[in-house]
This record gives structure tokens, C-alpha cells and sequence, in this order.
């Protein structure tokens, strides 16, 4: 048995995260259908402790004591990212569609929860396969999961990685083809000559704010801490108040005050850039030291109302993008039904489902600049404050 330490383990999870960008590489598919590269390198190795534990051989002992800080560090770095200013830009498409996107997280918790009745497991159980792993993915499958183990639900860790890989997989099947169908169904066309500009998302982390260099990085690097350093006296209020809250949410809100007061004030000289590739970072490693951990035998019982969950919130969140998304709110034309197409790739997925999704429509039937305005904005930043709530108002509701 290898042993490793907390600094073992983060360089262990570092070339393992790498393998996984080897293994995509050369395994197209993988890329086709956006599976992140630290969910390959991390499944692998699980993959393996799972092998050898068939034979009575324990391959590694992790230390992941830096686990959840680094957990903590990616949903703060979102915090940086919730601007209001990004948000009015959008105008009243994106309150919108996030309104439309926290409506529909709650429908998924709702069937969820009335299947896992119907099959006998816990309710809660119903709710990691619903907005916990689909509208919030891989990240927030993982980081909850703890608090849903606390709850009575038996390897919800393993249970979240499989349902986020489920539904990844299908937003890639299903989102070009609705938005195909919608198009040549109605016979739609694109209203705009030329390409479509960078999204808000791409502008905003893209963007030169603040001072090139090690000084900025610095500065950066420092917010997060600080942020996630006040982040934990929140969160201790409301475990005095007895009300259960992912340990991030903290750190989260405070991050998105410090973005707000900086927007109106200048102040800090946040380098949104440099932020969000933090953020990336320490979501990379989290999710590779997260799923080198998952006790996979656990899912063996459990497959059957995984499968059959899963089942009922694919047809469902299919024919949502079909029928309401598209012709009751986002207005019956061209950049509704690639809208659509992206909707159903962050409801299932990730937004990089999403946007791969409008891409290849716009590839091929023309720029759709107001999906590309509205889509990213939600999908990346803000549906995950809403959902947040969501999913802790069913943990303190069935814990």
C-alpha cells in the first residue's frame, strides 16, 4: 500500500489530472461529449482502488486534508464572478432564464423525491440525481455530498459522480439535436450577418483588469483566502442557527460583496482573469482528489433507482427545452432555439455543454448572439447561488 501525505496527495492528484488530459486526447469521444479531463484521471484511479479491492489489496491511503479548501477556493472564485453590472448587461433575458433554470431545478428535485418514494430509498437520495448533479454538476455533486452522507444517504459521493457523468453524456446527445429540430421545424434563421461576439463570460475573464504578473496573482490569491477566511465566520452563524449550509456559501457571498463593492468603487483592481483560472485550479484538483476516494462498490445497490431516476429527468428536462423553454418564454425564434439547445446543456451538464451545444449550431445555421449573451451568463455563474439554496432548503427539509 502507497501511503501519502496531504502534499503527496495534491502532486499524486496533479499527474493523475494530467493522465486525464492524455487519455482525452487521444480518446476523441471523450472531448466530443465535453468530459472533464480531472473526472477521467479521477474515475481511473477509482477504477482501480475498486479492482484491487477484489482481491484484498489496498493500493493507496490519501491524505485529503486540502480537499475541501480547495473546494471552498473554486465556488469562492464563482462568488468573484457574480457581478450585478454582468447581470444588468444581460437585462432582463438572463433574469429570465435564471428565473426559468432555479424553476426548473426544483421540478428536479420534486421528481426526484416523489421517485425515490416510489423505489423505496431515501427522499434525499432523489435529490442528488436531481438539481444537485444536473442543473449543478460535478462540483456540486461532490461538494455536498457530504452533508447528503450526514443525512442518511449512503455513498452519495459515488451516487453524485454517477449521475453528473449521466447527465453530462446526455446533455451532448440531446442538445444539438433539439436545437436541430426546433430550427428546421419552424424553419428559423439567423437574424444577425455576422459572428457573434464574445460572450460576457469570455469578455469578463478575459478581460486585462487589473496589473499583469506575480503582484496581481498575489493580490488574487490573497482575496481568495480572505474571502474564504470570512466565508467561515458566516458559515458558523448558521450552524448556530442550526441551519445546514455547504461550507462554501460562505466564502461565496463574501466573495460576491467584495466583486460588487470593487464594480461600484474600483477599490481592489480584481483581475476577473486571473480569478476565475484560480478557480479552475482548485476545482481541477478537487474533483481529481474527490473521485480518488469514491467507494464505487457502494453504487452496487443503488443502480437500479439511479438508472431509472435518471431516465425520468432526461425525457423530462428533454421535453422542457422542446415545449416551454422555447415557445412560451424565450420567444419562438432563431436564438430561442439555440438558447434552448444550451439551456439543455447547463440543466443536465455543465456550460461547457452548453456552449459546445450553440456552437455547433451556429456553425451551421448562423450567429445567435442573444443565446450567447443570456446562456453562459446563468449557466456559469448565477444559477449556482439559486440552486445553492435549493438544495439546502430539501437537506434541512428531509435531513
Amino acid at each position: 500500500m502507497l501511503k501519502l501525505d496531504l502534499v503527496q496527495t495534491v502532486a499524486f492528484a496533479g499527474l493523475v489530472l494530467y493522465l486525464g488530459y492524455g487519455i482525452r486526447r487521444v480518446c476523441k469521444p471523450l472531448a466530443r461529449y465535453n468530459i472533464p479531463a480531472p473526472v477521467i484521471g479521477g474515475l481511473l484511479i477509482a477504477c482501480a482502488i475498486l479492482g484491487a479491492r477484489q482481491w484484498q489489496i489496498t493500493l493507496f491511503e490519501f491524505d485529503t486534508t486540502l480537499q475541501s479548501p480547495l473546494m471552498i477556493a473554486f465556488f469562492t472564485a464563482v462568488g468573484f464572478s457574480a457581478s450585478l453590472a454582468l447581470l444588468q448587461q444581460g437585462g432582463a433575458q438572463v433574469l429570465l432564464l435564471l428565473g426559468l433554470a432555479s424553476v426548473f431545478a426544483v421540478l428536479q428535485n420534486v421528481i426526484g423525491i416523489a421517485l425515490s418514494y416510489v423505489l423505496g430509498v431515501h427522499p434525499l437520495f432523489g435529490v442528488i440525481v436531481g438539481s444537485v448533479t444536473l442543473a449543478g454538476g460535478p462540483a456540486t455533486g461532490l461538494a455536498f455530498a457530504p452533508l447528503f452522507e450526514q443525512a442518511g444517504v449512503a455513498g452519495a459521493a459515488s451516487v453524485a459522480v454517477a449521475s453528473a457523468m449521466a447527465g453530462i453524456a446526455s446533455a451532448s446527445w440531446l442538445g444539438n439535436p433539439i436545437g436541430t429540430f426546433l430550427i428546421e421545424r419552424f424553419k428559423l434563421k439567423s437574424a444577425t450577418p455576422t459572428e457573434p461576439s464574445r460572450t460576457p463570460v469570455e469578455s469578463v475573464q478575459s478581460s486585462p483588469q487589473g496589473t499583469a504578473g506575480a503582484p496581481a496573482l498575489l493580490k488574487s490569491v490573497v482575496l481568495v483566502l480572505a474571502a474564504m477566511w470570512l466565508g467561515t465566520w458566516i458559515s458558523r452563524g448558521f450552524a448556530a442557527l442550526h441551519v445546514t449550509l455547504p461550507a462554501y456559501i460562505g466564502a461565496m457571498l463574501v466573495a460576491a460583496l467584495l466583486r460588487n463593492w470593487d464594480d461600484a468603487t474600483h477599490r481592489l483592481g480584481l483581475s476577473q482573469r486571473l480569478l476565475a483560472e484560480l478557480g479552475m485550479v482548485a476545482l481541477s484538483l478537487f474533483i481529481v482528489m474527490a473521485l480518488m476516494t469514491l467507494k464505487l462498490w457502494e453504487l452496487a445497490g443503488l443502480a437500479l433507482p439511479l438508472l431509472i431516476i435518471l431516465a425520468v429527468q432526461i425525457v423530462f428536462m428533454a421535453l422542457v427545452c422542446l415545449w416551454p423553454v422555447f415557445f412560451a418564454w424565450l420567444g419562438k425564434d432563431y436564438d430561442a432555439a439555440v438558447a434552448s439547445s444550451g439551456f439543455c446543456g447547463f440543466m443536465l451538464g455543465t456550460t461547457a455543454n452548453a456552449v459546445a451545444n450553440m456552437e455547433a449550431l451556429v456553425e451551421r445555421y448562423g450567429p445567435a448572439p442573444r443565446a450567447f449573451l443570456v446562456v453562459p451568463m446563468v449557466g456559469a455563474f448565477f444559477i449556482d447561488f439559486t440552486n445553492a439554496l435549493i438544495i439546502t432548503a430539501c437537506l434541512n427539509i428531509w435531513k
